[in-house]
């Protein structure tokens, strides 16, 4: 079995064994009093003044409000209604190349869901090998090249599928892997790459039987290694990356779990690069931008963005009214629209690449944080959030 050095052995891994005011006909109905049989005068000014209140009222009680102005609808996303219990906070989402219909939402709590009508409407999917009654799996990540997908999540966990999702098998770990995994990509045939929070790189081209590291060592290694590298926070590092996100041609850019600084590794470095934080305030997430540029969130709802592409260390803030409300994610729909979303339902929208960003208000009453941004092509996108909120673009 293949191996290289590394702080971690190969992984060798084995195929399992296996009132008054009511409603009828969609129309409001106000009560009033019944006339007298003999009216008297009085009874007649009385009678007089309450038809004069009904008539007024009548206008503003009879009409029913036009579905559109019902709610607050968004006005280029739409909620989708999840067959989960409350408390579930949504992770990751990918949907098969070859049928963009056919989908699958992870989550906390073991939640698996299956869409095959291009995430309008799902179902929960049972995979016996992922459900262990010792175990409250959290599924981090998953991912599709052609039918072969793969699902990673914590307590270590690691599925494989070769027909599209139709069927799952369970592929064991080595207990020497460091870190909980959670990120996976599927590269190609029968190979993907998987990350830990921890910064070990693994890669599989035999269908995950077994891996070899990409890196040489653990990213608390390499920074205790190099005390004097500069980086502020980094001596004497034991934390693990917050976020990790990937490029599309396979650079990785994470965040410490301190925020207090940020590291970069691109294919062929046996180490990760650790780089001090641009800005004052400590890193919540970054990722890529559509133009190969990257993004940086801080705490408190600042948004910044690297002064050309690649992997550089200049920043510039960019104008987004967030409310003061932290930003948690950023996803491309091309390379001068994204969207950006945050904490109680913070929806932001640019045009310009990102240069200036645009509240989306009717997004302020999803009651909710809203934690990963996904465009899987330009027209089928996906918001996650905690409590089950699953937001899907409609254009």
């Amino acid at each position: 079995m293949a191996t290289t050095a590394s702080a971690s052995p190969a992984l060798h891994l084995l195929h399992p064994t296996t009132s008054s005011r009511r409603c009828h006909g969609g129309r409001a109905r106000l009560v009033t009093p019944r006339a007298c049989s003999a009216p008297t005068r009085r009874g007649l000014i009385a009678d007089t003044a309450t038809a004069a209140v009904a008539a007024a009222a009548a206008p503003l009680l009879l009409p029913r409000t036009p579905p559109a102005l019902a709610a607050d609808p968004l006005s280029e996303w739409e909620r989708v209604g999840l067959p989960i219990d409350p408390g579930v906070v949504l992770l990751d989402i990918a949907f098969v190349p070859d049928d963009p219909s056919h989908g699958f939402l992870l989550g906390t709590r073991q939640t698996i869901l299956e869409t095959k009508d291009g995430g309008g409407s799902w179902f929960p999917r049972s995979i016996p090998s992922a459900e262990d009654e010792d175990f409250n799996y959290r599924f981090n990540s998953v991912s599709f090249s052609g039918k072969e997908g793969w699902i990673v999540g914590k307590p270590a966990i690691l599925l494989h599928t070769k027909d599209a999702g139709e069927s799952w098998e369970r592929i064991p770990l080595s207990a020497q892997l460091p870190g909980d995994m959670v990120y996976i990509q599927a590269t190609g045939e029968q190979s993907a790459e998987m990350v830990t929070d921890e910064g070990a790189i693994y890669v599989t081209s035999n269908r995950g039987y077994n891996w070899k590291a990409a890196v040489q060592e653990t990213v608390s290694a390499t920074l205790n290694r190099t005390v004097s590298s500069g980086i502020s926070g980094a001596s004497y590092y034991t934390g693990t990356f917050n976020t990790v996100n990937r490029s599309p041609d396979g650079r990785y850019v994470a965040v410490s779990s301190r925020g207090n600084f940020y590291l970069t590794w691109e294919p062929g470095q046996l180490y990760w690069q650790p780089h001090n934080r641009a800005v004052a305030r400590r890193i919540q997430n970054m990722g890529w931008r559509a133009d190969g540029g990257l993004w940086l969130l801080v705490r408190g709802g600042g948004l910044f963005l690297s002064k050309g592409t690649g992997i550089v260390e200049d920043f510039e803030e960019a104008s987004v009214q967030s409310r003061g409300f932290g930003i948690l994610d950023v996803g491309y729909r091309s390379k001068d629209e994204a969207w950006a979303a945050g904490g109680s339902g913070v929806l932001l929208k640019t045009k310009n690449g990102g240069k200036s960003w645009v509240r989306d208000k009717a997004a302020d009453n999803i009651p909710g944080n809203l934690y990963s941004v996904k465009f899987i092509g330009d027209n089928q996108g996906f918001v996650l959030g905690n409590d089950g909120v699953l937001l899907r673009y409609v254009g």
